[in-house]
């Protein structure tokens, strides 16, 4: 037992170390983890039928958990970026808690924006929400736009989600906060059943969305990895519930 245990803190080691001179692309990861292979989901939900079956999961509870947490650390957003906005939810009720603040929320699916229009439409926020068509790998947006740069639940999405970090650390203004928490990869095929059971409902199309999503999602250590390449301490990424990362970090100033 102890040896096993050796083995694994050397391997990651040297995952870390790779990672962080340049010898291991962020897939090449996949082949080093001791736990369920991350399978990777297509990257753009593209069919209005696709984004109404996401819009109509219920995300009530980790949407409020998100907003609740980033309140806690950044208490006033001003100016904020919300990266692979999906149906517009998170901005929605970050806007109801903060009455001064404003969101660009971007995501590059059509589909996506249009019922995130009809959901900012309803709340009555289209002059604080501005929607916008981005790929979060390459954004059009200035350098230090932003004081706040969010994500929930969309890195997972991304083959390389390295692209997606340093461009949302691009557009963070200095001693802006960097706020972003996805799911967490399951370690085996019985826990990844126990999270679909327990958090996607009863309807097939759910649970399976729910399911692919588990098996695209980064591990803790991979989280990890990828913040130190670009500059973050690794104990910024915490485990915060039985299926969730979070990574909350201020940038330097210039």
């Amino acid at each position: 037992a102890f040896f096993g245990l050796m083995l694994g803190n050397v391997a990651d080691l040297l995952l870390m170390v790779g990672l962080l001179a340049g010898v291991f692309h962020f897939p090449t990861i996949i082949a080093l983890q001791y736990m369920l292979p991350r399978i990777l989901e297509t990257e753009l939900m593209s069919r209005s039928d696709e984004a109404r079956q996401y819009d109509e999961m219920d995300y009530r509870t980790v949407n409020s958990r998100f907003v609740a947490d980033l309140l806690e650390v950044y208490p006033e957003p001003k100016d904020v970026l919300d990266v692979g906005t999906g149906t517009a939810l998170i901005p929605v009720e970050l806007c109801r808690q903060v009455a001064t603040c404003r969101v660009m929320a971007s995501d590059l699916s059509t589909a996506m924006l249009e019922q995130a229009r009809y959901r900012i439409e309803i709340a009555s926020m289209i002059g604080r929400i501005q929607l916008d068509r981005s790929d979060a790998k390459a954004m059009l947006y200035r350098d230090g736009m932003f004081d706040l740069v969010m994500c929930n639940g969309t890195l997972h999405q991304f083959a390389d989600p390295l692209e997606v970090l340093y461009e949302s650390l691009r557009v963070t203004a200095p001693e802006g906060w960097l706020f972003f928490r996805d799911l967490l990869r399951p370690v085996d095929t019985e826990t990844l059943e126990t999270l679909v059971g327990t958090y996607a409902g009863d309807g097939n199309d759910q649970q399976q969305l729910f399911r692919q999503s588990l098996q695209a999602a980064l591990s803790l250590d991979e989280m990890r990895a990828a913040v130190a390449a670009i500059g973050f301490e690794p104990g910024t990424v915490q485990a915060t519930s039985d299926r969730h990362w979070t990574w909350s970090a201020r940038k330097p100033q210039a």
